[in-house]
């Protein structure tokens, strides 16, 4: 009998897995922070040793990116990298799976084609080093994991691009959004269902990318996001809204892993379609 643990359960990402499994009929049980704090060792053990998961979704992370560079820098480290090997080690303990979720941030964004599972790492921002020192710890400590690296995540849960560019364009005529910058959007019920769907058909354990099919600038994404309202949406350039952390320029993931188990990917722009629908009901 599948018994599931999901951390970070009130997360963008924790709070849609809840959601996809309620739908299912799926018991689990799940902690925010407050009811599971994961830098602390004797806490996560004892958790894990009285519940005794033998899947767990491990959705507990720090993302505020550009925190992360300065004063978010020790707590980034601490939850991505220390909280991780707490529940790495808890889980190989009781012999229960391991899903971990990492970005395409361990990579720089130089490379002009899809990176690949395999490709060197580079990551230039601290979230995206201590999320693959995280991949690190997991591969380190237990053999039984599933590494997805995601990114661009949007979703009905939480704050995201699409829900600042909704309202924004609600005080605004014209917006600039940087167009130099490409990647992969991910709705994070596509994420959610890869997740289980890794775990429930057994597939071999190790590193897989998962977002939503196709790619786009960031001001591609926001033009389809807007479509049907009358704001106008312009490109610029990075430079014109400095920010402390690095961002990859070029940081397409290859999907071919995923779909090569059989996972069927729809494209961003019909996720994007049925989440706008689902939140406009």
């Amino acid at each position: 009998m599948t018994k599931i643990l999901i951390t970070g359960a009130t997360g963008q990402l924790g709070s849609e897995l809840r959601n996809l499994l309620d739908e299912r009929g799926v018991a689990y049980d799940a902690f925010d922070a407050q009811g599971l704090d994961i830098t602390d060792q004797q806490a996560v053990d004892t958790k894990f040793a009285d519940l005794k998961p033998t899947v767990v979704y491990h959705c507990a992370a720090y993302t505020a990116v550009d925190k992360a560079e300065d004063e978010g820098k020790q707590v980034n480290w601490r939850v991505n990298e220390d909280g991780t090997r707490n529940v790495a080690r808890a889980a190989k303990r009781i012999g229960a799976k391991l899903v971990y979720i990492s970005t395409d941030y361990v990579f720089d964004g130089t490379n002009p084609g899809e990176y690949q599972v395999d490709d060197p790492t580079n990551p230039k921002n601290e979230y995206g080093k201590a999320k693959l020192a995280g991949e690190q710890v997991v591969k380190d400590e237990t053999d039984d994991y599933y590494i997805i690296r995601t990114s661009w995540v949007f979703g009905k849960y939480g704050k995201n691009f699409v829900y600042t560019m909704r309202r924004l364009a609600k005080t605004h005529d014209r917006l600039t959004v940087v167009d130099d910058q490409v990647g992969r959007p991910t709705w994070t019920r596509t994420l959610a269902e890869f997740m289980t769907y890794l775990v429930d058909h057994d597939e071999p354990f190790g590193t897989y990318q998962l977002s939503n099919a196709d790619s786009c600038s960031w001001y591609e994404f926001a033009r389809e996001i807007l479509k049907d309202t009358a704001v106008t949406v312009a490109p610029v350039p990075s430079e014109a809204y400095p920010q402390k952390a690095y961002r990859p320029r070029h940081s397409i993931m290859s999907l071919a892993k995923a779909e090569g188990i059989g996972f069927k990917i729809i494209f961003w722009q019909e996720a994007l379609r049925q989440f706008l629908q689902s939140i406009d009901k």
